[in-house]
């Protein structure tokens, strides 16, 4: 018993030494610049502040309703301790254990804002290390009052940082004017901002700012006369104008998820405190994609749009209908299916396997036997079926599905996996029958990424959001570099261009018409385009040489659509490519050398004759074209398949 008394005692002394040493290093170390750090000041594309925590509040400007609110509910001995509440440290362990569960945390108000300082938030033993470290140095060198500002002014309301920023986005005044009612709701938020934004879910805020109210009269700040009259009072909160782009909080949140990824930054960011981010946003873009939505949504479905340049250069995203309600990233974070949009990229493989513009194939219903007695029945929309031969270009312009399953198979399953991952796909995509009519989930981000890579005529681009990262003293952390690798034939990116132009092309008017031929009439320029339907998603993307505008329509809970959505979705779509780019000037592809353009069938794909009803250019590598002494069959691929 002395002997285990004695060595209790060592490691007692031992960790009173170290407790006490490491604050002692804290004190000789240097002092933590944090009078603007985790400030971001984001910039659009023409260096333009777009937002930023500018409103920086001192302490002594702080309402105190809003001090006593946050100390109550995050930390209410926030004054009494250094750093660390211990004894809420046990009570949490004791409570954990006994729910078998990790719901109750013990930080306090300084440890969360050492974490708002340190860029990652992973959960990794590293971080809270560091953490742990930067909360000693912010005791050691800060006094609570200047802590306490400092985490007051960065804070994360709900997407909005600092409290005078989220006063003036809720209340539309300053936080020095806030009522108890508002304080307490605005200090709610920070707990689960996604959850107690009132914006995006007013009943849980309102059961949050309860909490709030009730921890501030067990700590003595206000009475239950005042709790009960607070939480009666009738918020009024801010209504944003119409121009306001509140939906650039999507943007603004795929910076950040962009930011975390950039490695040049280095740690030593938190000495120096402070991001200026100069990002791509282009006001013009995202208003087209705003107005858009509130022209053409009239009911609960939710919509996603990215708006692209051919070098990557995300110009403006909108991850859902309105921020206020969800801040989840459908353009970001939501795969589904992509229906015929993929056909385009299983096409591109096709021209690169010596198909031409005027390759066959018979599409009639058609039942795919495989190994072992499996089958698989694709049906064309509305089971419509020329039952003949048709050309690519048709097949393109009708988005045929018994053609592209032909075509899938004929150059091996494996090949749209393949050439999905040149195309900058990293989704894991099986190879399936069903893949070449986009079964597959991928994200509206990548999808439109995909098309960017056609419309910068085969350059290696990949999305992104940031083009400059400076502290905040106009040291450069980070600038993006452009890529000139070229990973596509011009050649066959300029024909497949071309061909998806037909889309809308009125004299591919046959047994059916193009897939976009129903907004033909909105459209003022050339674009090459391609829609894709399923029961539960319906997508539109399309390009010409200056931008990529990439859209998903659905329902979060993928209740079946209507067949008047698809048509609302091409319709949407038109809106938001004709309003971005009025008054720019039209820009198309110039065609290469070693490309032929040849007067054709657009059904058959033959040379056109006096007979033909309709006629289109077809475009094709030089030498591959049809002539009048060319019988067609020679050269293009035959597969027979059991009907």
């Amino acid at each position: 018993m002395k002997k285990f008394i004695k060595i209790i005692l060592i490691i007692l002394i031992l960790g009173i030494i170290l407790y006490f040493g490491l604050y002692l290093y804290a004190f000789i170390s240097p002092k933590l610049n944090v009078n603007n750090s985790k400030s971001y000041y984001f910039y659009d594309i023409n260096q333009n502040l777009i937002t930023g925590t500018d409103d920086w509040i001192s302490y002594e400007e702080l309402d105190q309703d809003v001090i006593n609110a946050t100390i109550a509910i995050e930390d209410k001995n926030f004054f009494n301790h250094i750093g660390f509440d211990y004894l809420r440290i046990v009570k949490s362990l004791y409570n954990n254990i006994k729910s078998n569960s990790r719901n109750e945390g013990a930080s306090t108000i300084t440890q969360q804002y050492a974490k708002n300082l340190y860029l990652s938030f992973d959960k990794t033993w590293n971080r809270k290390f560091n953490e742990a470290w930067l909360t000693i140095r912010l005791e050691t060198h800060y006094s609570k009052e200047e802590i306490l500002e400092g985490y007051l002014n960065t804070i994360n309301y709900g997407g909005i940082f600092g409290i005078e920023n989220a006063s003036q986005y809720y209340f539309g005044k300053s936080s020095s004017d806030l009522s108890i009612a508002e304080a307490a709701m605005l200090a709610g938020i920070p707990n689960c901002p996604s959850e107690y934004s009132p914006f995006s879910n007013y009943d849980k805020a309102k059961e949050r700012q309860k909490i709030v109210l009730n921890a501030m009269e067990k700590n003595g700040y206000i009475t239950n006369q005042q709790v009960t009259d607070s939480y009666n009072e009738e918020l009024v909160f801010d209504i944003k104008d119409e121009n306001d782009l509140t939906s650039s909080m999507y943007y603004q949140d795929a910076v950040m998820e962009e930011l975390k990824t950039i490695k040049s930054i280095p740690a030593s960011l938190i000495e120096t405190g402070g991001l200026k981010i100069y990002t791509n946003f282009d006001p013009n873009a995202q208003e087209a994609i705003e107005y858009s939505i509130k022209e053409n949504i009239k009911k609960d479905i939710q919509v996603a749009s990215v708006i692209m340049n051919p070098n990557g250069a995300v110009l403006g995203l909108v991850g859902g209908v309105d921020y206020n309600k969800s801040q989840y990233n459908r353009a970001l974070s939501n795969n589904r299916s992509v229906g015929s949009t993929i056909k385009p990229f299983l096409y591109y493989a096709a021209l690169e396997n010596n198909f031409t513009s005027s390759t066959t194939f018979t599409s009639e219903k058609t039942t795919f036997v495989f190994s072992e007695n499996q089958t698989y029945s694709p049906t064309n929309y509305a089971e419509i079926y020329p039952n003949q031969e048709i050309s690519l270009a048709a097949a393109i312009a009708y988005s045929d599905n018994i053609y592209a399953v032909k075509t899938h198979l004929f150059l091996g399953s494996d090949v749209l996996v393949d050439t999905m991952k040149r195309f900058g796909v990293t989704t894991n995509l099986n190879s399936i029958p069903s893949l070449a009519l986009g079964s597959e989930p991928i994200s509206l981000l990548e999808m439109t990424n995909a098309y960017a890579i056609l419309a910068s005529e085969g350059k290696n681009v990949r999305p992104y959001f940031i083009n400059k990262v400076e502290d905040i003293n106009g040291n450069i952390l980070y600038e993006h570099k452009n890529t000139e690798e070229i990973i596509l034939n011009k050649s066959i990116t300029y024909i497949l261009s071309e061909l998806l132009a037909n889309t809308s092309n009125p004299n591919f008017i046959s047994y059916t018409t193009p897939t976009s031929y129903v907004i033909s009439n909105k459209l003022t320029r050339k674009y090459a385009i391609k829609t894709g339907t399923t029961e539960y998603d319906h997508l539109v993307f399309g390009y010409n040489k200056d931008v990529i505008v990439g859209l998903w329509a659905g329902y979060d809970d993928n209740r079946q659509l209507e067949n008047n959505d698809a048509t609302n979705n091409k319709n949407m779509w038109a809106d938001i490519i004709e309003r971005y780019l009025s008054g720019k000037e039209d820009n198309w592809f110039t065609m290469p050398n070693n490309v032929v353009g040849v007067l054709a069938n657009p059904l058959t794909g033959e040379i056109a004759t006096k007979e033909d009803k309709n006629s289109v250019i077809l475009y094709y590598l030089k030498g591959t074209e049809p002539s009048y002494n060319q019988n067609l069959d020679d050269d293009v691929p035959t597969i027979k398949y059991e009907e």
